[in-house]
């Protein structure tokens, strides 16, 4: 079975999850994180090399404040947790987002393991943080546009590649699955370059029963799938 080696997912619905069991919306995000643990194992365990999960857009910070604030603890208090087993597991942490404006705690907790885990070579967790598509883009433009100014870079080498090391996803391939939980059908500026050929699979889902038997089924479609990339597919072409 072919296996997707990128996969980028957006875990939404914790909260719908929640209301739909007359729960607050903070009770949806804890048990959002169990599936986090699950499915970071789960995609390990079946050979995927690299797993996005978009965990805080810099949109969500419009959200109530007690409730980014809880997020903003959960996030450090279940990296400290996990961090041995991630390392154990030889599972290598990696932080796509912007820095300006995220909490220095939440950032020291991702740095510590970016750095605790840097020599892993099994599965990259890619966790997108304080990140927004558009934002990228822009914020790449910008740095293109200082080395550019400072003649670090120069207009003729730029293409697609050179730009690509620009992107807070610099040094990681492409998605090759992307995953929306909820049943949500768009991608809410998430990872907006990078999802150029990327396959798409919705599910009604929310985030806390995406478990990883619903990965292994989004893995299946995926190998079921044919892709051209912009070409014809041989078969199709004698048809």
């Amino acid at each position: 079975m072919v296996i997707p080696q990128h996969i980028a997912i957006i875990m939404d619905g914790n909260g719908r999850w929640a209301k739909a069991r007359g729960l607050v919306r903070t009770q949806g995000h804890i048990e959002g994180v169990k599936r986090v643990d699950e499915i970071v194992h789960a995609a390990a365990k079946q050979g995927v090399k690299v797993l996005t999960l978009y965990t805080f857009s810099t949109e969500n910070w419009t959200r109530p404040a007690n409730e980014v604030s809880m997020l903003m603890q959960t996030m450090v208090s279940v990296l400290s947790q996990k961090l041995r087993s991630l390392h154990e597991n030889n599972i290598r942490f990696h932080l796509s987002g912007r820095r300006e404006g995220a909490p220095q705690t939440v950032l020291q907790a991702f740095d510590q393991a970016v750095e605790y885990t840097k020599g892993n070579t099994g599965l990259i967790l890619n966790i997108a943080f304080n990140y927004g598509g558009r934002q990228e883009i822009l914020d790449a433009v910008r740095d293109f546009g200082s080395d550019l100014l400072a003649g670090r870079a120069a207009l003729k080498d730029l293409d697609e590649k050179s730009f690509s090391r620009y992107l807070y996803t610099d040094g990681l391939p492409d998605p090759d699955l992307l995953i929306r939980t909820s049943g949500e059908m768009r991608i809410s500026n998430f990872l907006l370059w990078q999802l150029s050929y990327a396959e798409f699979y919705f599910t009604d889902k929310f985030w806390p029963d995406f478990t990883a038997d619903e990965l292994d089924k989004a893995i299946r479609d995926f190998a079921g799938r044919t892709r051209r990339f912009g070409d014809v597919n041989a078969k199709e072409e004698k048809t």
